[in-house]
């Protein structure tokens, strides 16, 4: 009596295990999909092209709704262009930014100094509360130390300085002690495993490990800065700035201007922001590799 021939099943493929080999058909599956759908759906990847593409038309879909905005009293984009044209031509927007941007640079240069000498101290455990003390400063409010600050530095620059690198270190202070507090203990053991001393345990896993998360947490303060700017520069006047020219511009309800005024220090806050992005992918090439979206 002849039998039925046996059905053999696939053995698994030699050098893939069955996880890779789900992820392979996965990624079929993910390719298979129109470029257009995988912009509907979460997790997915899109080229470079087609971010633009988005991006265009969610521009063109914001110009539009912008046009024919029923509230009257909002400016439409063509009084923007017109306002921004004239302030740049007769009130010397170009300068003001210069000032309003050196103030920033300075700013930040002097807390980015200051939080990253507290952050890294909070290795050696009497800093910590030290750290932990300045962090809280964050739900301080400015304007009791305007005095303060003023009778300590003098008024001008120096005041300006002063509250805006008070008012940025406390986040970056915090920002970055997180951080370093969230190094897994593996890497520490790691490094003692390969007999380093604990200053270069320090160098090698808390600052030189922790430099791609420093550059985006310098992105994150610089923005908060231009937000702090019109305040700083509203208190203190001597010197102009953007800040003090907006406030002059609210004052008088010119919303034209306001508007124009708030785009440009919006473009110049992006470009500050997109040139900070450049030196960390110079700096650091290693820090998006593995993400998901890259």
């Amino acid at each position: 009596m002849a039998t039925e021939p046996k059905l053999e099943t696939p053995g698994p493929v030699p050098g893939v295990r069955a996880g890779d080999a789900l992820k392979v058909g996965d990624r079929g599956r993910r390719q298979s999909l129109p470029t257009w759908l995988n912009a509907l759906l979460p997790n997915r990847a899109v080229s470079p092209m087609t971010m633009r593409i988005i991006i265009a038309v969610e521009a063109f879909l914001f110009l539009a709704i912008w046009f024919n905005s029923p509230f009257k009293a909002l400016p439409r984009p063509d009084e923007v262009l017109e306002a921004f044209a004239r302030l740049w031509r007769t009130q010397g927007l170009a300068q003001e930014l210069v000032t309003s941007f050196g103030l920033n640079l300075r700013a930040l240069a002097i807390s980015t100094l200051i939080a990253l000498g507290l952050a890294y101290l909070t290795v050696i455990p009497i800093f910590r509360p030290i750290a932990a003390a300045v962090s809280k400063g964050r739900f301080l409010s400015l304007a009791g130390f305007t005095f303060i600050f003023t009778l300590m530095v003098g008024g001008g620059a120096p005041l300006k300085t002063s509250l805006m690198v008070l008012g940025v270190s406390v986040f970056y202070v915090t920002s970055m002690a997180s951080v370093i507090a969230a190094i897994p203990k593996s890497e520490f053991d790691h490094a003692r495993t390969l007999r380093m001393g604990e200053a270069r345990v320090v160098w090698e896993v808390v600052i030189l490990g922790t430099a791609d998360k420093a550059f985006e947490v310098l992105r994150q303060n610089a923005a908060i800065g231009w937000m702090m700017l019109t305040m700083v520069e509203g208190i203190s006047r001597s010197e102009g700035g953007v800040g003090a020219m907006l406030l002059n511009q609210q004052k008088y309800f010119r919303l034209p201007e306001v508007f124009a005024i708030q785009i440009a220090i919006l473009i110049v806050g992006l470009l500050q922001d997109w040139f900070i992005g450049f030196v960390r992918g110079i700096v650091c090439p290693y820090a998006d590799l593995t993400l998901e979206r890259k």
